[in-house]
């Protein structure tokens, strides 16, 4: 039987910070035999790529790779070339005989077994081009983190950010270079940071949390998110949640999404994306800030439109939520356009939507729900229940 590698002709090499000593005999044979070699400046120089050595355009572009197909070419990553590396960008434009790969110890293998920590245990994450607020959804007391950091200032950074976001006790040891001469690892609290001499890339963090992070159930404070006033209050919210009932691998259309709440909480209770639309301009700027806060914006898309002349275009979605907007119009648009077992979630407040809710779902069946909530409120020098306005929740599958 053929060997279905035997016509590659691009080798990925894992490359670590002891350089050509830590290749495996085909690493050192396909360098040998490459015509080009692509890298980082620091893996080229690690290997002494020389004239044949090409350096990677900033941005990431695999372009330059691809135009060298059918000639022997390699590409050197960083330890691991599948785990945040070079070597998934470039496998959307390469079939499955055009090339190999040679992997060394990640990273995170190497913090991992630094820190003495069972690395199926610990998140891992690529925070050298990602912002730190994709932290935020997933540290709380215990967890541990090991990311990976553009360069050594963002150690700092990340300690002043940690500290700023309800992380001031956390344990952040910051990795330099490891597996080679220049290895350095460093200990710290985000209230210490490691001390002023630089530090050295590749660099990586652990971070062993140890103050609480965001609760886990839907229905998250209000005082959270920045908001006008005009916000799916957090009781309500967690039933809105409840009903649309979010699983991995789904897309929500917020429609009317106002400070973005619902769907911030949407992603963090499993959802996979969120397609938004949001017509007031200063609500949609918000909305954004809160999706950016919560660390979700690469989840999370936007639109500055009305419904219906927004969802045009828009991702099939598994749920919607209709906040705010609603209309004839709105629903019907939106009932042609949903896939058949897409579910709807609507809540009306208004008598107008209230009737509409109470119309559509005597045509279309579903569930009903009627929301009532009140708080202690200040009646002279004692307290009594002031009520809410009444929220009619309209639930269906397509």
């Amino acid at each position: 039987m053929r060997d279905p590698k035997s016509d590659a002709w691009l080798t990925i090499i894992g490359l670590g910070e002891d350089g050509p000593e830590g290749l495996s005999p085909a690493s050192h044979a396909a360098l040998a035999a490459a015509e080009v070699i692509f890298g980082g400046p620091r893996h080229l120089d690690l290997i002494a790529a020389g004239g044949k050595g090409r350096p990677w355009p900033v941005p990431f572009d695999p372009t330059p790779v691809l135009a060298h197909r059918g000639k022997p070419t390699v590409v050197l990553a960083s330890g691991d070339p599948f785990w945040f590396g070079a070597g998934g960008s470039l496998m959307t434009h390469l079939s499955p005989g055009e090339w190999l790969s040679h992997p060394a110890p990640s990273t995170f293998q190497l913090s991992a077994n630094r820190m003495g920590w069972k690395l199926e245990e610990t998140l891992c994450l690529g925070l050298h081009a990602a912002p730190f607020a994709r932290l935020r959804p997933l540290l709380g007391r215990g967890v541990r983190v090991i990311c990976t950091l553009r360069d050594g200032a963002a150690a700092a950074e990340l300690a002043r950010w940690l500290a700023e976001n309800g992380h001031p006790n956390a344990w952040l040891t910051v990795l330099e270079r490891l597996g080679g001469p220049q290895e350095r690892i460093s200990r710290a609290l985000p209230t210490k940071p490691v001390g002023a001499d630089p530090i050295g890339a590749p660099v990586s963090a652990a971070i062993e949390a140890t103050d609480p992070g965001l609760p886990r159930a839907s229905g998250l404070p209000d005082e959270l998110f920045q908001h006008d006033g005009q916000i799916t209050k957090r009781p309500v919210r967690a039933l809105t949640l409840s009903a649309l009932a979010p699983r991995p691998g789904e897309v929500l259309w917020d429609i009317g999404a106002g400070s973005g709440s619902v769907g911030i909480e949407w992603l963090l209770a499993g959802g996979a994306r969120v397609e938004a639309l949001e017509a007031d301009p200063t609500r949609a700027a918000r909305a954004r800030g809160n999706v950016e806060g919560f660390g979700l914006s690469h989840r999370h898309r936007l639109t500055e439109a009305r419904a219906p002349e927004g969802l045009g275009g828009l991702a099939a979605p598994d749920a919607v939520f209709i906040g705010g907007g609603a209309s004839a119009a709105v629903l019907t648009a939106v009932w042609d356009l949903i896939p058949s077992g897409a579910r709807l979630v609507m809540n009306a407040v208004t008598l107008e939507t209230e009737a509409l809710v109470l119309d559509w779902s005597a045509r279309l069946g579903g569930s009903l729900l009627k929301i009532e909530l009140s708080e202690p409120a200040a009646i002279g020098r004692k307290r009594g229940w002031k009520s809410a306005l009444p929220i009619l929740q309209w639930s269906v599958t397509r």
